[in-house]
């Protein structure tokens, strides 16, 4: 069955959220389509994690509504919110790997929570998620022994160790060389496919996300300012998208905060 003719995995609707006076998602709707790559692009402090958090219960919508197939996910008990969770993967900004756990372990960690699973099960699904990121003979190697881009792909392996539905991706390039950016890009895209997977991404590189991605969605303002395909947002009119897909520095976003004026702050209408 295509995808696209599915309901979407995740839903938002009318979704609010923020953190004290500050508003974060203003009636955020939106709907993440099953089995494909979701880019989630945006100016920092844009919302764009806060919706990975809200996806996984991390945080609770204020008022509207989470849905993951169906379920709200503010309204899950504890126990319901965990069985949800286990048809998810987080993959972490910079991996966020135990660093007293070799790789291995690292990978194993979800399985032995999660699972009642024999540990030559379990060695067996570790090495092949663990051969899926081309990391099998690493296993023996403590984070501190490996580079940035090898503890990612690492933390990809991971993140999909217990065959999720949903994989989460919060800033997956965030930190990484050119080769290890491009490698972890491929990664994504060729995981999403074979694995059948929903992947969200959330990512300020641009070029490397549109490359991979089917879906594309810009926040701004606590809501969607556009969506589409990669070249559909690429070509957008609106003047936010077009300053950030392009990396303009001048445009509806600012380089100043909001201050009070020069004079104001420094008391130059004071001074003789």
């Amino acid at each position: 069955m295509n995808p696209t003719a599915q309901p979407p995995l995740v839903q938002f609707n009318a979704v609010r959220f923020g953190y004290a006076e500050r508003p974060i998602l203003d009636g955020l709707t939106l709907a993440l389509p099953r089995g494909r790559v979701t880019a989630v692009l945006g100016a920092s402090g844009g919302g764009k994690t806060t919706l990975l958090r809200l996806i996984g219960g991390q945080q609770r919508a204020q008022s509207g509504q989470v849905l993951f197939d169906g379920q709200e996910v503010g309204a899950l008990g504890n126990e319901a919110l965990y069985a949800v969770r286990r048809r998810m993967g987080m993959l972490f900004q910079f991996g966020a790997l135990f660093t007293d756990l070799n790789v291995f372990d690292n990978v194993a960690f979800p399985l032995r929570e999660q699972t009642r699973l024999s540990e030559a099960l379990i060695r067996d699904i570790v090495l092949m998620k663990l051969d899926a990121v081309g990391l099998r003979g690493a296993r023996a190697l403590m984070p501190a022994e490996i580079s940035g881009g090898m503890a990612r792909r690492v933390a990809l392996a991971r993140a999909i160790a217990l065959d999720p539905e949903l994989v989460l991706y919060d800033e997956p390039f965030a930190g990484l060389d050119p080769i290890s950016l491009g490698t972890i890009a491929r990664l994504v895209r060729q995981l999403n496919d074979a694995m059948g997977l929903t992947s969200v991404l959330v990512s300020h590189d641009v070029h490397e996300t549109l490359a991979i991605a089917d879906h594309v969605v810009v926040l701004a303002n606590g809501r969607v300012a556009a969506q589409g395909s990669p070249q559909q947002v690429r070509q957008s009119s609106d003047p936010l998208v077009h300053q950030f897909i392009h990396a303009e520095p001048e445009g509806p976003v600012h380089f100043h905060y909001p201050a009070a004026s020069v004079a104001e702050d420094f008391g130059l209408g004071a001074r003789p």
